[in-house]
């Protein structure tokens, strides 16, 4: 069993991640549109096209670390070597120079792609690390779960310290609000590099695992794996749900609720607000990882991720109805706080179930590809923040939604208003129903992946006298 300090070190890596990809995921929509001086339109476009870059460059990635071998090990060295260009792209996304409107597209798009790739190149190789630091499944899901205690601890430094340190530089340092969001970002990016020092120190790989077969054969393998396919579908709607619900925050409060200034009782940045309503969620979701680990032994992975669903449905059909009001405001607190619970159930779980995919696939194809398989939920993530990010855009956009350059304040139509309340509430539960029917097909259960983990120490311990195990890919295929 590995020790605490290693799995601390272990949560450190996407306590990194997740700062920037909360920012991204929650903020920079808006950036773009309100602070940067881009339409929703090419906004939008920017999102979709250069996240869809990203999601297909993940294969690419997994590929390339699965034939990585080191005195550290095939995706641990990832975090020492990416470290300081995954720190110095997001200063760089976070900037806005001073050109023409086409020449600041070409730019955000040249930042966006970089910031994505050194992203990709740093963040498989950690997540392809879970199915490396031990053999245990029990305990593969505890290292899953202090890496998202750690991501939400992340995620809530970065969402709380955002406003403060905007208006720090702005107000009390008198710089403009471009400029100030990118001194915000040069702090984040900062600490973000000593996390990854800290968890390369920290952690180790202990399973060692060995591609025998072509990049081709890994291919086929992965479109071959049946439980993979119903994951990919199940991860893409969670992060659906919640790049949706994220990236509409910004807008939701600085216009539904921004037409309400006696809702708050002291008179600070409605961005504020926004941050304080997401880190809020943050806190709530690492209350959430905290339980995963009981709450999936004792109902099973599959069980709990559709009675998780089923629970954010109803709580984001609520949020519909509740008042803009004071009342309502705190109404909304509780109903966030709920809901980031159970999302922060459901990070961990995903890739718990991930881990469990790729020792099937072992023990089917005899041979090892996890990181081409762990590169497939980051592509599912970053997919489901293509197309949440960009519809948010596009749907506004077509709703009729103003923006307005530097940040400031435009009436919206109703029209408007009426597409941020559904952004919030009943398209969040239609993803969750969505992905409720794709795992409700999901193949590994508990008491099959128990028994996949028995046959594969077994195949692992014979590998060097006996490769080919005809009745361990027999059994494989019996459970597919």
């Amino acid at each position: 069993m590995a020790p605490l300090k290693e799995k601390i070190g272990y949560g450190f890596g996407d306590m990194a991640s997740s700062m920037f990809w909360k920012v991204f995921s929650y903020y920079l929509p808006f950036f773009y549109s309100n602070i940067f001086g881009l339409s929703l339109v090419d906004a939008a476009t920017l999102v979709l096209v250069t996240r869809l870059w990203d999601a297909v460059s993940d294969p690419m990635m997994g590929i390339v670390a699965d034939r990585t071998n080191t005195r550290w090990g095939k995706y641990r060295p990832y975090l020492l070597w990416v470290a300081a260009p995954f720190s110095i792209c997001g200063i760089l996304l976070f900037t806005t120079p001073d050109w023409s409107y086409a020449g600041k597209l070409i730019w955000a798009y040249v930042t966006y792609i970089l910031m994505m790739t050194v992203y990709t190149g740093i963040n498989v190789p950690y997540g392809a690390m879970l199915g490396v630091v031990s053999d245990n499944s029990r305990e593969k899901t505890v290292f899953s779960s202090f890496r998202m205690f750690f991501a939400y601890a992340g995620s809530f430094i970065a969402l709380a310290a955002w406003e403060p340190l905007c208006s720090m530089f702005e107000k009390s340092f008198g710089y403009s609000m471009q400029t100030s969001w990118q001194f915000a970002m040069i702090v984040i990016a900062a600490a973000c590099f000593i996390l990854f020092l800290c968890c390369f120190k920290l952690t180790r790989e202990r399973v060692r695992t060995v591609s025998t077969t072509s990049i081709g054969n890994d291919f086929k393998a992965l479109l071959s794996n049946r439980p993979w396919w119903l994951l990919i579908g199940a991860a893409l709607s969670y992060n659906l749900f919640c790049t949706v619900r994220g990236a509409s925050v910004a807008y939701f409060f600085a216009d539904v609720i921004g037409g309400d200034a006696h809702l708050f009782i002291f008179s600070i940045s409605l961005l504020f607000y926004s941050g304080l309503f997401l880190s809020i969620g943050e806190v709530a979701n690492m209350v959430g990882v905290a339980l995963t680990v009981p709450v999936a032994a004792a109902l099973g992975k599959k069980t709990t991720f559709i009675i998780v669903n089923a629970c954010l449905i109803v709580l984001s059909v609520a949020f519909f109805f509740v008042p803009v009001n004071a009342a309502g405001y705190w109404w909304m607190l509780l109903l966030q706080i709920l809901i980031s619970v159970l999302t922060g159930i459901m990070s961990p779980l995903v890739w718990s179930m991930y881990a469990d995919v790729s020792d099937y696939s072992e023990l089917k194809n005899h041979t090892a590809s996890t990181g081409l398989i762990f590169s497939s939920s980051s592509m599912a993530q970053k997919f489901g923040g293509a197309i949440g990010g960009a519809a948010v855009l596009w749907l506004l956009d077509a709703c009729g939604y103003i923006t307005a350059d530097g940040g400031a304040e435009a009436a919206q139509s109703a029209s408007a208003l009426s597409c941020l309340w559904m952004l919030m509430t009943f398209i969040p539960a239609g993803v969750s129903l969505l992905a409720i029917i794709v795992v409700s097909f999901y193949p590994l259960t508990t008491e099959k992946v128990e028994n996949i983990v028995a046959q594969l120490k077994i195949q692992r311990e014979n590998t060097k006298d006996t490769p080919q195990q005809d009745e361990m890919t027999d059994f494989a295929n019996t459970n597919s």
